[in-house]
């Protein structure tokens, strides 16, 4: 069940349960009234919802509740979450590869052909700049992280962990398993955002030879 909590003088966050953060975000993105809203920040399994003025605390509250309660019984499911779709040439060439394939009881081309086949949705962003976790991977390629992270991971490693995949934006550590890499940038301090992905954003791994 969907509760609703509050999160300091001007937030509310709200605890999505068996619903996807990114789609309650974008439903609340597109009310009226979130012209009044200040944030709205997806995470793993909550949105936080910031006010511009305190004063609106309990309004946004009600438009809040009304808003999941439409979701809960099905009015206005027609919202979708995909806002565009980004393509991302990959190799599946990483260190991990081996590893995972033989975890799974697959050869590294299924893992590959798996991994590409799925329905990939930009879910939130955190841990640093750029950083995008990456919903979709398929059941038969989960895995929890290394016990033993990476210090330093370089831009352009795709890498698995649960059902996430992550695109490195680069100087960061990793503990996630490294399948892959693009030379697609992602994330770029230069571009105008530098973000290439936005919440909500369909990604297709594209298998490209390495």
């Amino acid at each position: 069940m969907t509760a609703l909590r509050r999160a300091g003088d001007r937030g509310w966050l709200v605890e999505c349960a068996e619903r996807a953060p990114a789609t309650v975000a974008k439903a609340i993105r597109e009310q009226s009234w979130s012209r009044y809203v200040q944030e709205v920040v997806p995470a793993a399994k909550t949105v936080l919802v910031v006010a511009d003025d305190i004063a609106r605390m309990e309004r946004l509250a009600a438009d809040l509740r009304a808003v999941l309660r439409e979701r809960h019984t099905g009015v206005g499911t027609g919202i979708g979450v995909h806002s565009r779709t980004v393509t991302v040439p990959v190799r599946y060439d990483g260190p991990d590869l081996p590893s995972v394939a033989e975890r799974t009881g697959l050869s590294p081309q299924e893992v590959a052909r798996l991994h590409a086949k799925g329905e990939h949705t930009v879910a939130f962003f955190g841990f640093a700049p750029g950083f995008a976790y990456v919903d979709g991977v398929s059941e038969a390629l989960r895995l929890p992280r290394l016990s033993s992270p990476r210090a330093r991971v370089a831009a352009g490693i795709v890498a698995i962990a649960g059902n996430q995949t992550v695109v490195y934006p680069g100087g960061t550590p990793g503990g996630w398993h490294q399948i892959g890499t693009t030379d697609v940038r992602l994330w770029d301090v230069e571009a105008q955002p530098p973000n290439r992905l936005a919440v909500g954003d369909r990604v297709v791994f594209e298998v490209v030879s390495p």
